[in-house]
C-alpha cells in the first residue's frame, strides 16, 4: 500500500508541476487578444463553476455554506491577496516578459514566504540557514529583474509583486483558514476574484469574438489549470504533506521554460538560468529543504 501511495503522489506531483508548468505558456498566448482582466474573469469564473459543481459532492450543501459564514472576513481576504491581485499581476507582466522567465521569477514565493513569516507572523520559524536563503533568492531575483531591458523591468517586477502576494496569501491561509477545508477556500477564492474582476473584465472584453486558440487558453487555464491543480494540490498536502507539495516549485520553471522555447520560440540567457539556480538554492535553504545540520549529518553519516 505504501508503495502505490508513493507512486500516486509522484503522478499528482508531477501532474501538477505540467499543469501550472504550462499555465505561463496559457496566459502568454490569451493576453495578445484579452486583457489581464478579462482573462481573469474567464480563468476564475471557469474554475469558480467547476469547482462549485465539486464542493456539493466533495464537502456537501450544508458543511459548504456553514464554512463560508463561519470564515468569510478572511476567506475575502485571502481571495484579495491570493488570488485576484496576484493572478492579474502575472497576467499584465506576461504582456511585457516572456513566459519562461515569468515561471523563474515565481519560483521565489517561498523566498517571500520565508521573509514575511520573519518579519510577522513569528509562529513561523525562520533563522540560521533559511535566513541565508531568503538572502540567495533576493540575489537571484534581482539579477533577473536587473538584467532586463527597461521596457521590460515593469513587467518583472510586476511577477515579484504576484511572488510577494502569494507568500502573504499562504500565510494567510495558514494562520486564518486552518478551520476551512481547502476544497471550500479554493472554490471562495476563485469565486470572489471574479466578481472583484467583473466589471472591468466586461468592460475590456473584445468586440469580436477572440480566436479559438485563445478560448482554448481560458478553457485550459480555467478547468485544468485552477480548479483541477487547485485538487490536486490540496490534494498532495492532504497526503503527502506540505513539505512534498512544495517540491512543485522546483519542477515548474523547467518545464515552463521547456513550453515557452518550444512553442513560442523563447530564448533564455546566462542571467535567466543563473537568477533560476539562485532562486531554487534560496528556496531549498529558505524553506528547510537542505539546511547546514543536513548536510553535517550527511556528511557525517558517510
Amino acid at each position: 500500500m505504501k508503495v502505490v501511495a508513493r507512486h500516486r503522489n509522484l503522478a499528482m506531483l508531477i501532474g501538477l508541476a505540467l499543469i501550472w508548468g504550462s499555465s505561463f505558456l496559457f496566459i502568454k498566448v490569451a493576453v495578445r487578444e484579452l486583457t489581464p482582466a478579462t482573462l481573469i474573469v474567464g480563468r476564475l469564473g471557469l474554475a469558480a463553476i467547476t469547482l462549485g459543481l465539486l464542493v456539493p459532492f466533495v464537502v456537501g450543501t450544508g458543511e459548504t455554506v456553514r464554512e463560508l459564514r463561519a470564515n468569510w472576513v478572511w476567506l475575502v481576504v485571502v481571495a484579495l491577496v491570493n488570488t485576484a491581485i496576484p493572478f492579474w499581476l502575472l497576467s499584465w507582466g506576461e504582456t511585457r516578459i516572456d513566459s519562461g522567465l515569468a515561471s523563474i521569477i515565481q519560483a521565489a514565493v517561498p523566498i517571500f514566504n520565508a521573509l514575511i513569516a520573519f518579519v510577522a507572523f513569528r509562529e513561523v520559524r525562520v533563522t540560521g540557514s533559511r535566513l541565508l536563503g531568503v538572502a540567495v533568492g533576493f540575489v537571484g531575483v534581482a539579477l533577473l529583474v536587473g538584467a532586463q531591458p527597461e521596457g521590460k523591468i515593469l513587467g518583472a517586477l510586476a511577477v515579484v509583486g504576484m511572488a510577494f502576494c502569494y507568500g502573504v496569501g499562504g500565510l494567510l491561509s495558514g494562520r486564518y483558514l486552518q478551520a476551512a477545508r481547502p476544497v471550500v477556500v479554493s472554490f471562495a477564492s476563485t469565486a470572489i476574484a471574479t466578481l472583484v474582476w467583473l466589471p472591468v473584465g466586461v468592460a475590456e472584453a473584445p468586440s469580436d469574438l477572440p480566436s479559438w486558440k485563445t478560448i482554448g487558453c481560458v478553457v485550459a487555464l480555467g478547468v485544468p489549470g485552477t480548479a483541477l491543480a487547485y485538487l490536486l494540490f490540496f490534494g498532495l498536502i492532504t497526503g503527502a504533506g506540505a513539505a512534498y507539495a512544495s517540491l512543485v516549485t522546483y519542477l515548474i520553471p523547467p518545464i515552463a521554460l521547456a513550453y515557452g522555447a518550444i512553442f513560442l520560440n523563447e530564448r533564455f540567457g546566462a542571467a535567466a538560468f543563473g537568477g533560476l539556480a539562485l532562486i531554487l538554492a534560496g528556496v531549498a535553504l529558505g524553506t528547510g529543504a537542505v539546511g547546514f545540520a543536513r548536510l553535517r549529518r550527511a556528511a557525517s553519516s558517510g
